[in-house]
């Protein structure tokens, strides 16, 4: 199949669809990172212990109607100390999962160090390409348990979007084949297109800092590159259950 038909086929599936069909099952990504204050170490070890006790148990009674991922950047980020990822198919769920932390005990002493927003789409540039696994095609994102994830919000140069389709769509899949050296690093892209001031924000799950540093540094020779715009900042972050994490904080 030639490019030109298969970018044919992409835009004659797109037009098709009407706006109700494309609301359909798809979800919002929400990566909140915190930052506790340090009136949080002047407390008495009481309130911190009582303040923990609260943050778990309303992190475990939200799981139960979302997805929600906690994770630890003590140690890789020097402004937020953990980050939640939350998913779901209401917007609302967010405002009632902040809502509930920020009246919480712990809610006194953290502030909000950076906020990401975005949803699921499908890609534009992967349906006349498939294997096992694939990433881009499905509009519900189910978190893996790699041990590791890499966020970060991502805009490209306007330059891009002047483009034609086929010129994109050749680049893009280049960029895709490099990506697929790192079979253990496994990307999760959203799009925040009117949501939020980024375009996307992509997000790697892997069990080894190593492989996502190598994909990087490969990803930049691809000629797609050359049309990022911005991609910080970048933070590593450590899959830490609720349990655990009070313990670290």
């Amino acid at each position: 199949m030639t490019t030109e038909v298969a970018h044919s086929e992409r835009s004659h599936h797109q037009e098709e669809q009407t706006l109700e069909e494309m609301r359909q099952g798809r979800q919002y990504l929400k990566y909140t990172f915190y930052k506790l204050l340090p009136s949080w170490r002047e407390a008495s070890e009481g309130e911190r212990e009582e303040a923990r006790l609260e943050f778990s148990k309303i992190l475990y009674q939200y799981d139960e109607r979302m997805i929600v991922k906690s994770f630890c950047l003590l140690g890789t980020r020097g402004d937020c100390d953990f980050m939640l990822w939350t998913i779901s198919e209401r917007l609302e769920d967010f405002q009632d999962l902040l809502s509930d932390l920020s009246k919480s005990r712990l809610g006194r002493f953290v502030t909000t160090s950076y906020s990401y927003l975005s949803m699921t789409r499908r890609s534009e540039y992967i349906r006349d390409h498939r294997h096992p696994g694939q990433e881009g095609d499905a509009l519900k994102k189910v978190p893996g348990n790699a041990k590791y994830l890499f966020v970060y919000p991502f805009i490209k140069k306007r330059e891009w979007y002047n483009l034609s389709p086929e010129e994109r769509h050749r680049m893009m899949m280049d960029h895709i084949r490099t990506g697929h050296k790192f079979p253990s690093v496994k990307i999760n892209t959203s799009y925040s297109y009117g949501l939020d001031d980024q375009e996307f924000v992509l997000s790697f799950e892997s069990d080894y800092p190593s492989d996502f540093l190598e994909l990087v540094m490969v990803l930049r020779s691809t000629e797609a590159s050359k049309y990022t715009q911005l991609e910080v900042p970048i933070f590593t972050c450590v899959s830490t259950p609720a349990d655990e994490l009070v313990k670290l904080i």
